[in-house]
């Protein structure tokens, strides 16, 4: 299968890598020159997975034009707060039948729109033609090749199943789904509980913590995946509590969990946030607890990161106002 991979940060970078060793042919298009230049001379991404050989199966390109030529999937891989710019720049370039697959997490901001939507509404394509990628997949192990499984989510049988069997491995085992708002919602809303989770280590809250944490912030977001048209049961999946558990883990390797874990000790946003790899929870932070009031749903923990990043509160006293609240029964998915 002809891919395109629009995006060369540490997730396109790896997935371009593995969709090479399924045998696809990958074009994986950068928009820094010296990420194309670095891959053509030496084979390797010098600004993410620089460790990493790209295998030869990938050529890059700065030309999204050339990118998309005779792709049957583009899948893209860049922040969701950037991804309508990069999708109104490569829409005069898809094939024919070609099917976007999204493997951004996030919301947009400004609109509050899902990937999904903004496909829809900036490359006009059918709903068939999109699918969401997602799961419990850090870039740099699937790079080196270690057993993965995510989801495809689409509302397209026929092709879903065409890119399963193109895209999975040995290493990599890709499951379908027809719950598209869900996978993506899920995907999205973890990012806000990995902030929490960070800060919660941070703090040096302990793992009593951490545990309740998760519990309740898979219940918070599955109850406004649900009220946006999601399915319950997809936040018991790879995408909704298996990337949870991966992205709010001890020593994870998630930007957004790092990125919570500095706000504990006391590390401002401004820097926080000013380093190459972009944290997706932040903004989606702010997405989620503007849909959560829109649609009248309780979300305790994303509201109080919401007070912090916006520096309303701070995080111990955040703790004891979460701790302190109304006591209730317990609400099981």
């Amino acid at each position: 299968m002809n891919v395109a991979v629009i995006g060369a940060g540490s997730w396109g970078t790896a997935l371009a890598m593995h969709l090479a060793r399924a045998g696809c042919s990958v074009a994986l298009w950068a928009r820094e020159a010296e990420v194309v230049a670095g891959i053509r001379e030496r084979r390797s991404n010098p600004l993410f997975l620089s460790q990493f050989e790209i295998p030869p199966g990938v050529r890059a390109t700065g030309d999204l034009a050339e990118a998309g030529r005779g792709a049957e999937a583009l899948v893209l891989v860049v922040p969701v707060q950037f991804a309508r710019a990069v999708l109104r720049e490569l829409r005069p370039h898809l094939g024919p039948g070609a099917r976007i697959v999204s493997a951004s997490k996030g919301i947009e901001v400004s609109s509050l729109a899902r990937m999904d939507e903004l496909v829809s509404g900036e490359l006009g394509l059918p709903p068939e033609a999109f699918v969401a990628l997602s799961g419990p997949s850090f870039a740099r192990e699937v790079a080196a090749g270690l057993p993965t499984a995510a989801v495809l989510a689409g509302r397209d049988p026929e092709g879903l199943g065409t890119l399963q069997r193109a895209f999975s491995t040995s290493s990599f085992r890709f499951y379908t789904a027809t719950d598209v708002v869900g996978v993506e919602l899920a995907g999205a809303l973890k990012n806000v509980i990995a902030i929490a989770a960070g800060m919660a280590e941070g703090l040096g809250l302990g793992q009593n913590a951490t545990a309740a944490l998760l519990t309740r912030g898979l219940h918070e977001i599955a109850r406004l995946g649900v009220r946006l048209g999601g399915r319950e049961e997809t936040f018991r999946g790879l995408a909704g509590m298996g990337d949870l558990v991966l992205t709010c883990s001890p020593g994870s390797m998630s930007r957004n969990r790092s990125a919570g874990e500095r706000l504990g000790r006391g590390e401002k946003l401004a820097d926080i946030i000013a380093g190459r790899e972009v944290a997706e929870g932040v903004p989606t932070t702010h997405a989620a607890a503007a849909l959560a009031r829109r649609h009248g749903v309780e979300m305790p923990i994303t509201f109080t990161v919401e007070a912090i990043l916006d520096g309303a509160i701070e995080p111990r006293a955040a703790v004891a106002a979460l701790m302190t609240r109304e006591l209730k029964a317990e609400a099981i998915l």
